[in-house]
């Protein structure tokens, strides 16, 4: 959900869905001397110094608590950018265990060397954790229903692709009556009923619109009637097309310059309630839903399996920047600008140098990250010594 202008309305709505993409490598590139590349062939450059940076003490020591936090994870997984090996963060992991966080700079200077993935020309955009109104049971005014993942949606080749035609992973679909390989609903017939009774509800909503853009976040919080809090994250997609409704109504000239609605979350949301018929067709062209399950953590999941958190999580494209790497930003909106960890992805977070931000929730959240659109400069921190080995393998 990024708006500025003609940029925010072509990605409105589509850069926050916790949707992992299926990511291809791009056409290779010709480098220039001294540059190596990562598995997605982009170039990668030598940077500044850490200490060159510029970092601040408190964000220094924010991103020091989220990058221990993303441990565990980044020593077992492989990395999809090609550019480290699990066993490149175990001295800066083992060192954070017990590194103070008033002297995290110190840390990161120690431990890491930036690297300037591609021109390292970056985009930004942020998103946040929505609270809408639920409850977890049905009751008046509460009857828009929170799905979770139906166990009959699967991945599987279709019966009629030919095997020659088969790479990557397997569409999403289920089975039918006569045991053939189909789309699963999409977002009117599941709207329209195609779940219901089959007790996967696990919570109601109070609002269809606000429903439908926490999904488009990927995961919220439910204020319940008694004024407790159920946070919900991304379990699953019924695999059918995403559109950015934002665009959508931008060309069809519903929001921005010469009406009554601005480009932005806001604008979208406004029109959709003054016109509520049109606005749930226009919400109907996302064909895509997200099923949800109940998080008991202290903050939203990402997609590498820990919490993100407020001005310290950023979603990027894992097939350029490894999950678990401090990325510093310098951009034109000052707020991005500092250390972030990569612990997420989207669905619009692809290729060099494209950033999510994430602001956490409440009111100031929601405005920052639906404003959020900026442009700027990007380095990645890889562990001391990854870019000399990756230079010697050239």
């Amino acid at each position: 959900m990024r708006y500025l202008l003609v940029i925010a309305a072509t990605l409105a709505l589509s850069a926050c869905v916790r949707v992992v993409p299926d990511m291809r490598p791009q056409t290779p590139v010709v480098m220039p001397p001294g540059t190596v590349s990562s598995a997605a062939f982009a170039p990668v450059s030598r940077g500044l110094k850490v200490t060159e940076l510029g970092i601040g003490a408190d964000d220094a020591g924010t991103a020091l608590v989220s990058f221990l936090e993303s441990c565990p994870a980044i020593l077992r997984r492989e990395d999809q950018s090609g550019l480290t090996f699990a066993d490149d963060w175990r001295p800066a992991c083992e060192a954070a265990a017990t590194w103070p966080v008033s002297d995290a700079r110190r840390f990161f200077a120690s431990y890491f060397e930036t690297a300037r993935v591609g021109d390292g020309a970056a985009f930004a955009t942020g998103y946040y954790e929505p609270e809408i109104r639920g409850s977890r049971t049905r009751a008046p005014g509460y009857d828009v229903p929170v799905y979770a993942m139906p166990p009959e949606l699967v991945r599987a080749w279709p019966d009629d692709m030919p095997t020659s035609e088969r790479s990557g992973r397997p569409p999403l679909g289920r089975y039918d009556a006569s045991g053939r390989f189909v789309q699963f609903h999409d977002r009117t017939a599941i709207e329209l009923g195609a779940l219901e009774g089959r007790g996967l509800e696990i919570a109601w909503a109070a609002d269809p619109v606000e429903l439908f853009f926490l999904q488009i976040q990927g995961s919220g919080l439910l204020r319940l009637p008694d004024g407790s809090l159920m946070r919900i994250g991304y379990a699953g997609q019924n695999g059918r097309e995403y559109v950015g409704i934002g665009r959508v109504m931008r060309e069809r000239g519903l929001i921005g310059e010469g009406t009554d609605y601005a480009t932005s979350m806001q604008g979208i949301m406004a029109f959709i309630r003054d016109n509520p018929a049109q606005g749930r067709d226009i919400m109907r062209l996302n064909k895509s839903w997200i099923f949800f399950r109940e998080l008991n953590s202290d903050g939203p999941l990402g997609s590498l399996g820990v919490p993100v958190r407020r001005e310290a999580s950023v979603a990027v494209d894992p097939n350029f920047v490894p999950y678990g790497a401090p990325v510093f930003l310098d951009m034109e909106r000052d707020e991005a600008d500092g250390l972030w960890i990569a612990q997420d992805t989207g669905g619009a977070i692809k290729g060099t140098n494209r950033f999510d931000t994430f602001w956490g929730n409440g009111g100031d959240a929601r405005e920052i990250a639906g404003s959020m659109s900026a442009s700027g400069s990007a380095l990645v921190l890889l562990p001391v010594g990854t870019l000399d080995r990756l230079e010697t393998r050239r």
